[in-house]
Formats: structure tokens, C-alpha cells, sequence
């Protein structure tokens, strides 16, 4: 059995990986209206992956006896600026997303839940590739300047 401190930490975090959806949703919604369909198709995917978080941690959390909740899910911004500002608040999202499965880490270990230790481990390997990832396309934009920007538009329309 899961505690409830622990069932309800990890509520939270479904709760953020949902908004992390709308926010990547949002952000590919405009980026797609600024013409850069590549970097809208890139963000669209990583939309996706933050639903398929929500939805591992919600099947976690049911397999240990548990109940997975859905809190309400805050409005997302609407408006992100240059391609550069975009992927800068991509990579401060992620950083703080890595700090919030650090703490549900930290959580786990107060319950000595290992279990739950290990299923969370997951989560902080991916950080660490995402982090990396974001600051990467941020460095790609900023070497690749306005006049490259379509370059980089169409490699993150790639991304499968």
C-alpha cells in the first residue's frame, strides 16, 4: 500500500504534468501561428509525453493500492515571444519540473517507500534528458539566428 502523504504527493504531481501538457499544448498552438510548424510539432510531442507522465503516475499509484486524482488544472500563458524566448521558458520549465520529482523523491525516502523510490528514479533519469534537450535547441537557436531559424524549424519538425 501507498501512503497517503505519498499518494497525495504524487496526486500533485499528475495535477503538474497535466498543466505541462497545456503549457507545451499552448506554446505549440502559437508557435504554429507564427509560422514555425517544425517547433510547433516539436512541442506538440512533448505535450504528449507529459499526458503519457500523468497517465504512469496515475497507474502507479492504482497498482499500489491507491487512488490517482486529477486536481484542477491552473490556466496556461497564451502569448511566448521569439522562437529563443519559447524554448528558454522550455528549459526553465523542465528545471523546475526536476526540482518537483527531486522533492517527491525526497518524499518517497521520508516514507521508506522504495518501491516508489525506484518507480520515481525513472522520472529523474528523464529529467536529466530533457534539461539537456531544452538547452540544447535554445543553443541551436541561438547559434542559428534569425536567419537560420527555419534550419532549426525544420530539424524539431523531425522529432517523431
Amino acid at each position: 500500500m501507498i501512503s497517503e502523504k505519498l499518494q497525495n504527493a504524487i496526486n500533485e504531481q499528475i495535477t503538474a504534468e497535466m498543466w505541462s501538457a497545456n503549457l507545451y499544448l499552448a506554446m505549440s498552438f502559437f508557435m504554429e501561428k507564427e509560422g514555425y510548424n517544425g517547433m510547433a510539432n516539436w512541442l506538440k510531442k512533448q505535450s504528449f509525453e507529459e499526458h503519457e507522465h500523468a497517465f504512469e503516475m496515475a497507474s502507479y499509484i492504482i497498482k499500489r493500492g491507491g487512488t490517482a486524482k486529477v486536481d484542477k488544472i491552473d490556466v496556461v500563458p497564451n502569448d511566448f515571444g521569439t522562437p529563443l524566448d519559447v524554448f528558454e521558458q522550455v528549459y526553465k520549465h523542465e528545471c523546475r519540473v526536476s526540482k518537483m520529482i527531486d522533492e517527491l523523491v525526497d518524499v518517497a525516502a521520508s516514507e521508506r517507500d522504495k518501491a516508489t523510490q525506484d518507480f520515481l528514479w525513472g522520472f529523474v533519469r528523464e529529467q536529466v534528458e530533457e534539461e539537456a534537450t531544452a538547452s540544447s535547441i535554445v543553443e541551436m537557436i541561438k547559434r542559428a539566428g534569425n536567419s537560420n531559424l527555419y534550419f532549426v524549424d525544420s530539424k524539431l519538425g523531425e522529432r517523431q
